[in-house]
């Protein structure tokens, strides 16, 4: 049989993209069909995501597969995790959906943890401790006007396959960042649900990775100019589980980063970890695809650097990446840090003066954290730091061993980010593939319909042989 087409939608918190995958035995070839950006939109006094707006690019994206790639049998859909959209009775759409960044949950985690103190809650779900985890939300959610008329919860790629196939579904490895998937058995925590007053109803049944969500509707056909018959099938649709589908691994003994506007850095296991040294750690326990535990912790990411690059645009100083990149690569090591992960650098807005008010320690002057060259080296070093410190903990925690990391996704296209993560931890750091998410979306599809190795090892190891990778050693 000849190379077989997979669609893939996969949308991250600032940007977008429809890809088609072209799997031809062991080669997967990605073609980017049209990309798209994305973030939260000042709307009723909330941030919001556009949802409108991202399902009319899906679809540009889609009528351009449908153009250029007739013969595409299925198509995936990751995004983000923790946010969701609530539909009435009738599964429409009430309003856009409230962004992770928006804030409102703050007040709500003290309400949560008064009917299931914090123990209680990591025993149950092991997640790592998130203001915004979608547990959270709805708490907040259940105090706002739009409670009372919502029939639905359904997690955002879970939207958007309704959408083509008016089937609703909740993927697994996407419930499991919500907070209300019970970490040892995969399925709703029932009796969490209770404790916390929320309608088990409103939740859709669990779909896994690799089954069929359903085939596309007259109207998806018509909207998409996709054929007849033409699939959407479930896959990781947290876009970091279909990122660790594409880890190029040839060895068990790996650690990975996924690097992007957020970093998810950790392990990937046979099992969960849950413990109190490991609560105490704030690491989390979520579902990947064929059972295996992601067993990492969320840290700062890029969205650093991406702020700060806008912050500079709005001032009208408009540095190029490239020329940042190198000259950040130029000064020495040693300068100050901030803490990834702190709080206060998830909202938009003003980052570098934030970056520069929280560095701490290093060799050069606070005050030279005003020219962006080194903020830029402050945030990629800060970065290096929290992937080494995180890595190491994850072994330390599961009885873990790694011979070496794996950074996917657009931070593995930052050298000096790679190779400085590489100098701290000691161990080499193999950097690719970019497009790792979209990879492992279409492999899962590939996978259900037969076009693809039957195991994750082996379809990693198809990766490691076919696509591009660099590797960077201690020095």
């Amino acid at each position: 049989m000849g190379p077989r087409v997979f669609g893939a939608v996969d949308i991250g918190a600032s940007g977008g993209r429809v890809m088609a995958g072209v799997v031809d035995g062991p080669q997967t070839t990605l073609h980017t069909l049209h990309r798209f950006p994305n973030g939260p939109v000042q709307r009723d006094g909330h941030l919001r995501w556009d949802l409108t707006r991202l399902w009319a690019e899906v679809l540009t994206g889609l009528r351009l597969l449908a153009r250029q790639f007739p013969e595409t049998e299925s198509v995936g859909v990751d995004t983000w995790a923790v946010d969701y959209a609530l539909l009435d009775r009738d599964r429409r759409l009430l309003a856009e959906p409230v962004s992770y960044r928006d804030g409102r949950s703050a007040a709500a985690v003290d309400l949560v943890h008064r009917r299931v103190p914090r123990e209680q809650l990591y025993a149950v779900n092991g997640l790592q401790f998130l203001p915004f985890t979608t547990v959270y939300q709805l708490e907040a959610e259940m105090a706002a006007s739009l409670w009372d008329k919502a029939a639905h919860v359904a997690l955002l790629p879970d939207w958007l396959a309704l959408q083509l196939t008016g089937e609703l579904r909740t993927e697994s490895t996407n419930a499991s960042t919500t907070g209300l998937i019970d970490a040892h058995t995969g399925d709703w925590a029932k009796d969490l649900l209770d404790r916390l007053d929320l309608p088990a109803d409103r939740l859709p049944p669990l779909i896994a990775p690799g089954e069929v969500v359903g085939t596309l509707t007259t109207t998806a056909v018509e909207q998409t100019g996709l054929r007849p018959g033409t699939l959407v099938t479930a896959v990781g649709s947290h876009d970091t589980a279909s990122a660790v589908v594409a880890v190029p691994a040839t060895t068990g003994r790996f650690a990975y980063v996924s690097s992007g506007t957020w970093s998810l850095a950790g392990l990937e296991l046979q099992a969960p970890v849950i413990t109190q040294d490991s609560r105490a750690a704030n690491f989390t326990n979520e579902g990947g695809v064929d059972g295996r535990t992601r067993f990492l912790r969320n840290v700062g990411g890029l969205w650093l650097l991406q702020e700060s690059m806008r912050d500079w645009s709005e001032q009208g100083l408009t540095p190029d990446l490239d020329t940042l990149l190198a000259d950040a690569e130029r000064l020495p090591s040693g300068g100050p840090l901030i803490d990834v992960d702190d709080e206060s650098f998830i909202a938009p807005g003003d980052m570098p003066r934030r970056i520069a008010a929280a560095a701490t320690g290093g060799t050069r002057a606070p005050g030279a954290l005003q020219d962006p060259a080194h903020t830029v080296r402050c945030i990629l070093d800060s970065l290096a730091t929290a992937y080494a410190r995180t890595t190491r903990r994850a072994t330390e925690l599961s009885g873990a061993a790694v011979d070496v990391i794996h950074v996917v996704g657009g931070g593995s296209r930052n050298r000096l980010l790679c190779q400085v993560t590489a100098n701290l931890t000691g161990v080499p750091v193999v950097a690719g593939p970019v497009e790792a998410t979209a990879l492992g979306n279409v492999l899962v599809q590939a996978r259900a319909l037969g076009a693809a190795p039957t195991t994750l090892e082996e379809i990693r190891a198809d990766l490691a042989a076919t696509q591009p990778l660099r590797v960077h050693r201690p020095s």
